[in-house]
């Protein structure tokens, strides 16, 4: 697991590629629950008995489903931290080279591509995501994901003051009250910290 706290430390990450995740095992219940959300019921993916008389031996998740599990399976690989926002900003590309079967695992692997920074402390992210199937050459997905995050100005980091109204020791009672004085003595820094608009 990857962690970066700041524009500088994606930017080094540009062209390094993390992971794998853990595998991750699709079986036919997963595929059946998303046949039915998308109303995608084509007998390649439901139907066990017919489609192993089918083109690939047994049923097959859709694309969209190993797909849609590019978030799940990012969430082993980094964390983007200090940041006020983040946003899902689409798809460049998505291929699907070969098959998913059910009851085989897949993985992920991740490399960011590109960084454009939208100012100085927004960027927008292009990673490409490849859904490996265990035993099989071809990866099942390859998607160049576009994510945009906004970091947390440093203008609106903690005060010394402000931390420690976050860290409570064995003495609640007495400790919570000082630190409601020091919320009461510190007020503009909290109106400052939580009314400024993000980026």
């Amino acid at each position: 697991m990857e962690s970066y706290h700041s524009v500088a430390e994606l930017e080094a990450a540009v062209g390094q590629e993390i992971g794998p995740t853990d595998w991750f095992e699709i079986d036919q219940q997963r595929v059946n629950g998303f046949a039915d959300d998308t109303e995608d019921h084509q007998w390649i993916h439901i139907d066990p008995e017919r489609a192993a008389k089918g083109p690939f031996g047994a049923p097959v998740a859709h694309g969209f489903l190993t797909l849609s599990l590019i978030p799940y399976l990012s969430s082993q690989l980094r964390t983007v931290d200090n940041v006020a926002m983040g946003v899902n900003y689409g798809l460049d590309r998505v291929r699907f080279p070969s098959p998913v079967r059910v009851g085989s695992r897949i993985r992920a692997r991740a490399t960011v591509q590109s960084l454009d920074k939208l100012s100085d402390e927004a960027v927008h992210l292009v990673t490409r995501v490849t859904i490996e199937v265990e035993g099989s050459d071809k990866p099942a997905c390859v998607a160049d994901m576009v994510s945009r995050y906004y970091f947390t100005s440093p203008d609106l980091a903690p005060t010394p003051a402000e931390e420690t109204i976050m860290r409570l020791g064995p003495n609640v009672a007495s400790q919570l009250k000082h630190k409601i004085d020091v919320m009461n003595a510190h007020w503009r820094d909290y109106d400052r910290l939580f009314t400024s608009p993000n980026p």
